[in-house]
């Protein structure tokens, strides 16, 4: 083959791969027809103004003209879940009522997917999933932070980080709600959770008391179901509550944060 042959076919081929390139580009936020489980990445993170902006994925149904859609998946100890009752929030707060403004809801379906359809652009402050058919909700951005801001454009799908379900039903045995115990060798005890490999537990200090906060004890990791603390706590007020993980790190259940105890200074 000539020199300029060959050129021939290089350009050729160049052609063609930046042609592939611009159709995959195109079919990533489009329409599909199928009943695949693809959906969003789960790798998105809020900005410097807590807006998370859409993950990248396949859209399941395309948005009405001027409208946009929300899609994502819901797991609990990382196998996904059916029938969880899903809403997204235009306001939202933490402190007072909760979700507020206009309100979109929708559940999974048999694949742990949810659609939410035709939606009014803009900047939505919540997005959540209740826990099975229990009164509580998670964020759709748990384990990143507690709750954020959504940006969704028209004429487009946005992609929703994957939502981690976890439960509040680890069992404190010790110390006790309500409880009166000594400084000195207290024992953190625990019912052990299903498939937990390990656990966290965190002893909060009440500052209306002369409590104060032992830092080794906030978040610190357990491999068994109890933990005798080697240092004594102040006399005073607190909570504790334990959180069961799995082996990849997953959230899988906490206990009551309310659970209040004093140390009466004895030993």
């Amino acid at each position: 083959m000539s020199h300029s042959g060959r050129e021939t076919v290089i350009a050729i081929l160049l052609l063609a791969a930046v042609v592939l390139a611009c159709k995959n580009s195109q079919n990533t936020n489009s329409a599909r027809s199928d009943n695949s489980n693809t959906n969003a990445s789960s790798s998105s993170k809020p900005d410097a103004d807590d807006v998370i902006h859409s993950a990248t994925g396949v859209e399941r149904e395309k948005p009405a003209a001027g409208k946009a859609n929300v899609q994502g998946k819901v797991f609990f100890n990382e196998k996904l879940v059916a029938d969880i009752d899903v809403k997204l929030c235009e306001k939202f707060s933490r402190f007072v009522g909760g979700c507020g403004g206009e309100t979109f809801t929708t559940k999974t379906d048999a694949n742990g997917e949810y659609l939410i359809k035709n939606v009014p652009p803009g900047i939505y402050e919540g997005l959540t999933a209740r826990v099975f058919n229990t009164p509580y909700y998670v964020f759709a951005t748990s384990g990143i932070v507690g709750s954020a801001k959504y940006e969704l454009e028209a004429d487009r799908t946005f992609f929703a980080p994957n939502t981690n379900l976890f439960k509040s039903d680890l069992k404190l045995i010790t110390p006790k709600a309500g409880a009166k115990i000594g400084g000195s060798n207290i024992e953190v005890k625990w019912d052990p959770y299903p498939d937990a490999a390990y656990y966290k537990f965190s002893i909060h200090a009440d500052s209306s008391t002369d409590a104060k906060t032992e830092y080794d004890y906030i978040n610190k990791r357990v491999d068994g179901t109890s933990y005798r603390l080697e240092k004594p706590l102040s006399p005073g007020s607190y909570t504790c509550q334990v959180v069961a993980y799995n082996g990849n790190d997953v959230k899988l259940s906490e206990s009551a944060d309310d659970i209040k105890f004093t140390v009466t200074g004895e030993k």
